[in-house]
């Protein structure tokens, strides 16, 4: 049987385990989600900032952020996230020469724009900003911002605007800011910014297991049952 047979079997298999309300949730849920835009954080090294990041993500419907790791690992605090991160797809970058560029590198490969948050002298604010085409916006470390590779491989800047004497957001203040204003442009101006279907049922999965205590052993049991009956 195909690879689409087992899913939609597992699929199946593993609502059972899962009660309706739940269910009904996840589908909800899934419905607003998006990879239009996704997230990049680069060098983050304090937990609770990107911790705060990752929960605002998924309060915004974006699913999928990228970690740079060149100097900084991260380490999620669960008490901050408040369990967002079993709800998103987390990519790490941290076994490349230059994370950095293998990160940015990844994603005009997959067609996204990279636009970094930045007080360069060629950004625009978010509402003049452009995101008919999938957008990733790169967030950079607390104390000196986006590295010079950000800079060179950036296609666009934004800036938010700040009418005080500080020059500068908190970087979790600034990512949920931005995700805001994002979510408001997506759905006014981006047709289809949802998931499409394949996303959509590899994610499902994802969160059906996240729903399920003990899920490996109730796949294990699924594919010793779909073996015998393929």
């Amino acid at each position: 049987m195909s690879d689409i047979a087992y899913k939609k079997a597992l699929t199946q298999y593993l609502e059972g385990f899962v009660s309706e309300r739940r269910l009904g949730r996840l589908k909800e849920v899934l419905e607003e989600r998006t990879n239009h835009i996704t997230l990049v954080l680069e060098d983050v090294y304090q937990t609770h900032n990107f911790s705060a990041v990752l929960r605002s993500a998924d309060i915004f419907g974006i699913q999928t952020t990228n970690f740079i790791e060149n100097r900084n690992k991260y380490k999620i605090s669960e008490d901050v996230s408040m369990g967002s991160t079993q709800w998103l797809t987390l990519n790490r970058f941290q076994h490349h020469p230059n994370n950095t560029v293998a990160c940015l590198t990844d994603l005009k490969a997959k067609g996204y724009k990279i636009v970094a948050t930045s007080l360069h002298k060629n950004s625009v604010t978010l509402k003049d900003l452009d995101i008919s085409k999938p957008t990733a916006v790169v967030f950079g470390t607390e104390l000196t911002g986006i590295s010079k590779d950000v800079e060179d491989m950036a296609d666009e800047f934004i800036k938010l605007p700040m009418y005080g004497f500080t020059e500068s957001f908190n970087i979790s203040v600034c990512a949920a800011l931005v995700m805001y204003e994002l979510r408001q442009k997506l759905q006014n101006e981006v047709p289809n910014y949802q998931l499409n279907s394949s996303e959509k049922e590899e994610i499902y999965i994802e969160w059906l297991k996240s729903s399920i205590r003990k899920h490996d052993l109730i796949i294990k049991e699924f594919d010793a049952k779909y073996a015998q009956n393929s």
